[in-house]
């Protein structure tokens, strides 16, 4: 009995590589997706549109350091989609650079915010306005506008 349930687990993790390959394009977009989200509600909050909250811009941050800290991973060589430039492939080293830039960003942000996040809207300026470089960066290189 121990030896059956071995082989149907090792059987059941042995498939997750590729369920989990033909889903990759998927997870990026919704990551990218959330990224968008967090930056809307950044730049609802910096031009006044939204009002500011320590809360809300700790959950902005968390957002992006989220997706920084995963993102990466979900360019494996030829998972291609549209709005990804072929050159995060040729380039692999640069965008991975980008990548870092990104973590870095958001891990000062995180740091910056402390736990109960940026407590007004300078410190949320301060905190996120290099994320948000980054976003620029990378996109102007590795990124098909739609």
């Amino acid at each position: 009995m121990k030896h059956a349930a071995l082989t149907i687990g090792l059987l059941l993790v042995a498939g997750a590589p590729a369920f989990a390959q033909e889903n990759l394009v998927a997870a990026r977009e919704q990551l990218m997706r959330s990224n968008v989200a967090a930056a809307q509600v950044a730049g609802g909050m910096m031009k006044g549109e939204i009002p500011y909250s320590p809360a809300v811009g700790k959950s902005v941050i968390m957002t992006f350091d989220a997706t920084a800290l995963a993102f990466g991973e979900f360019f494996p060589e030829g998972a291609t989609s549209p709005g990804a430039a072929p050159k995060i492939w040729s380039d692999r080293a640069g965008f991975d650079a980008e990548i870092a830039k990104f973590q870095e960003a958001s891990g000062a942000a995180v740091e910056l915010s402390g736990r109960p996040g940026p407590a007004d809207l300078a410190a949320f300026q301060t905190a996120v306005g290099p994320i948000l470089d980054t976003c620029k960066s990378c996109h102007e290189g590795y990124r098909i506008d739609d």
